[in-house]
């Protein structure tokens, strides 16, 4: 029986890791549709949500069986909260590479705001390797790295404050300009989003190996 249990617990790691990396690689490749102006790569990331979505019930009814027929204490407690909330964040960062690409798609089929553009992928390096050092933190055990990588959510917030103004001004003085800003806006949003979702992965994980709640700035290592 404790094979059984130590199998299902194989199966979650290996799922979630499956599901991060199809959640980055959907990212990554919303960000292209904007950049490239390609809408073969908005078609793409809105197929294959659907896959992360199914790859979420999957995981989710794993922890179920693992907790209903374990009880799980102390570490393997805090290893399925853990997981479930991983889980949770990764369908959202999927979801926010749906958004980013479904305004691509209309963005490409209006003149480009050239100008606006080059804040993207400032912001979208940032949080993608949130994301990734946030996963890696979770197969290694690099609970040290966790508060670093929460940390760098503060400069991709600092961008988007900025992206914002600029949008604004932009409106004010260009109302052809409007419907255009507001989808680059919700593209970058989006963006701060995933990072958020990154920076909660980190306190996950952080939690999951030192019993510590990160969250709200509670016990922040000095």
């Amino acid at each position: 029986m404790a094979h059984a249990f130590e199998t299902l617990l194989i199966q979650i790691r290996e799922q979630l890791l499956m599901m991060s990396s199809i959640t980055e690689r959907n990212f990554s490749l919303a960000l292209r549709a904007v950049l490239e102006r390609d809408d073969s790569f908005a078609d793409t990331v809105e197929a294959d949500d659907d896959e992360i979505d199914q790859l979420e019930v999957q995981i989710d009814e794993m922890i179920v069986t693992y907790i209903a027929t374990r009880g799980p204490v102390a570490t393997d407690c805090r290893l399925m909260m853990c997981a479930s909330k991983i889980c949770r964040d990764l369908e959202r960062i999927g979801d926010e590479a749906t958004t980013i690409a479904r305004r691509g798609r209309e963005l490409n089929h209006e003149p480009a705001l050239s100008e606006f553009l080059n804040v993207i992928p400032l912001m979208a390096d940032t949080a993608q390797e949130m994301l990734r050092d946030a996963i890696g933190a979770y197969i290694d055990g690099n609970v040290e790295s966790a508060p670093e990588i929460i940390a760098r959510d503060k400069s991709v917030d600092a961008l988007f404050k900025s992206h914002l103004k600029e949008l604004i001004e932009k409106m004010k003085t260009d109302s052809s300009s409007i419907t255009r800003c507001i989808g680059l806006l919700r593209i970058t949003k989006a963006i701060e989003r995933v990072a958020d979702h990154a920076a909660n992965i980190a306190e996950e994980v952080y939690y999951l190996y030192k019993a510590q709640d990160l969250r709200h700035g509670q016990n922040k290592p000095s």
